[in-house]
């Protein structure tokens, strides 16, 4: 896969020719291009509010550091816009649950359930512009380490509040340090056991809770078995000031560890 055929939103950064692993970092940017943000209803104050509360904050760095430590450096499919332009881990139809709280693919509404953009907002023309590009981005990324190893194995690095956000479908479940997002048919049992070990010296880590599921590109979901996904969900007060501040001394230790799942994953 060369640069040239990347959507302008992606940054996908090469790694080991013989490497299978792709960190996914879809929710770290705070950039809105300006014909986006004109149709967001929110002031200037209530959107850097907004940003701070659904941008998972340094996870871009946490990859970034984790690629350079691993002996054999992985690949990294960076979004470098906000999920308030569109969210690429939604389905971008009737399947996905958070149209429920006005959060598919494209918001309506922010993480306290007030109006983002107008309720009837036609999500079709950013779908077409952001999310499809994206997908299909992702897709080839994917398909390009199938051909060069026989498989692809998708790390998604997302973070989470502490403390749950009134947008939350499932904000009454445990909510450890780190937690594990599996699939059924993508995440074998063996690299969950793994990753929980490695991951364990943060004080404790929990599966599926609050956040389940893990990306995988949808012309491959539940079909290919070469594919195989873990979501990683770090809660934010192990690495940074919350809602929105800066990074901390965690931050090295995630880094680490995440060096050595992919490392065994090599």
């Amino acid at each position: 896969m060369t640069v040239h055929q990347l959507p302008g939103s992606v940054d996908l950064l090469p790694g080991a020719a013989n490497s299978a692993v792709i960190l996914h970092v879809p929710h770290s940017s705070r950039v809105i291009p300006p014909a986006v943000r004109a149709d967001i209803l929110l002031d200037e104050r209530a959107l850097a509010d907004e940003l701070d509360h659904i941008t998972d904050a340094h996870t871009e760095r946490i990859a970034a550091i984790a690629a350079g430590l691993a002996p054999v450096r992985p690949w990294q499919f960076v979004n470098l816009l906000s999920r308030l332009v569109v969210d690429p881990e939604r389905f971008p139809d009737e399947r996905e649950e958070m149209l429920a709280v006005g959060m598919g693919a494209v918001y309506t509404r922010t993480t306290h359930r007030e109006a983002l953009r107008v309720a009837d907002f036609d999500p079709e023309p950013l779908l077409g512009e952001y999310f499809r590009p994206y997908a299909r981005a992702m897709a080839d990324a994917v398909a390009d380490r199938i051909a060069a190893t026989g498989r692809a194995i998708i790390i998604d690095v997302h973070s989470y509040p502490t403390e749950p956000l009134p947008y939350e479908l499932h904000g009454d479940g445990v909510r450890p340090p780190i937690c594990l997002g599996a699939d059924d048919f993508h995440t074998p049992s063996r690299l969950t056991a793994r990753a929980a070990e490695i991951f364990a010296e943060f004080g404790g880590v929990g599966i599926n809770s609050p956040f389940a599921g893990t990306y995988v590109p949808l012309d491959r979901y539940g079909t290919d078995a070469r594919v195989t996904a873990l979501m990683l969900e770090i809660r934010r007060d192990t690495y940074m000031s919350e809602p929105g501040g800066p990074p901390g001394a965690g931050l090295e230790r995630l880094a680490a560890a995440l060096a050595a799942l992919i490392d065994e994953l090599s």
